[in-house]
């Protein structure tokens, strides 16, 4: 695998946004919390999606709830949503 400069600089970036000023093992473990962070979220926008074309398709709440994880009342939130689909 090989990384553009471009790549190793937003790579940098996204470091140094959450490691903010602290050094050493803080600093790392900042990094990977943000980072986790925003890979959680970004997952949590594909799971809904998924929900609603799910749903769509003609999936009950109960059995989007049940593969989920989620409660209904969750489901029935983001499949009410007029959230439109990520790209």
């Amino acid at each position: 695998m090989s990384y553009t400069p471009t790549d190793v600089s937003a790579a940098v970036s996204s470091m140094d946004k959450y490691r903010g000023s602290e050094t050493g093992e803080v600093g790392a473990a900042l990094v990977v919390v943000g980072l986790s962070a925003e890979r959680a979220a970004k997952e949590t926008l594909i799971r809904d999606d998924m929900i609603r074309v799910a749903h769509r398709a003609g999936a009950s709440i109960r059995l989007l709830a049940e593969v989920s994880g989620l409660g209904r009342k969750a489901v029935t939130a983001i499949v009410s949503s007029d959230v439109p689909l990520t790209d």
